[in-house]
């Protein structure tokens, strides 16, 4: 761009702004060297490409996992959620127990429901947050946009002059969540457990 044009350019944007806005010094400098080719955030911020495409690289690697690296998040998840639920009384008694009987069959329950899902829709599926305390059985819920896919539960058994049992459980959509799915049982004792989350 020719010299007086560029000049004539910032006297008419300085007129219509009165004075609000102030040039760039670079803009009356005559440098035709082949920084000026280069757009401006590359010549500010020569980084700045690099970090955005960076940025877009790892937020599509966050968004689209594998069904393993899917599996292997829900099962951390799962674990929490429940070491959650069973509180500081429960937990230290049924803990081994648990991770030995329960968990491989969280695993396959979970991995079997959500194997109709193709491995781009995984990242919609999540883990609901803060299981039921009291007496209620809701561990955790697997969701996709607030829907309900899988429905882990605990409910407490008691047959008779057998004393207590956990019996963890779960249910599915496809059957509008009727059956019980059975995961494992684990004896707690002849006297009444404590309450879930204490």
């Amino acid at each position: 761009m020719p010299n007086w044009i560029r000049k004539s350019l910032v006297v008419f944007v300085s007129i219509l702004t009165f004075g609000l806005v102030s040039p760039s010094p670079s803009i009356f400098l005559n440098n035709n060297s082949d920084s000026d080719k280069k757009p401006l955030d590359e010549r500010e911020m020569p980084f700045a490409r690099e970090s955005i495409e960076e940025a877009i690289f790892t937020d599509s690697k966050e968004e689209f996992f594998s069904r393993e690296a899917f599996i292997s998040k829900m099962m951390k998840e799962a674990e929490e959620q429940s070491y959650l639920k069973f509180g500081s009384k429960i937990k230290p008694v049924i803990e081994d127990e648990f991770r030995l009987v329960v968990l491989p069959n969280m695993e396959k329950a979970i991995d079997e429901v959500t194997s109709i899902f193709p491995e781009e829709e995984l990242s919609y599926l999540t883990v609901t947050e803060f299981p039921a305390s009291g007496t209620s059985e809701r561990i955790f819920h697997i969701t996709r946009e607030k829907e309900d896919i899988i429905r882990f539960h605990v409910r407490r058994d008691r047959p008779p002059q057998e004393g207590y049992y956990f019996n963890f459980h779960y249910h599915t959509y496809h059957d509008q969540f009727q059956t019980h799915y059975t995961l494992g049982e684990i004896y707690w004792d002849k006297n009444t457990p404590p309450k879930w989350m204490s």
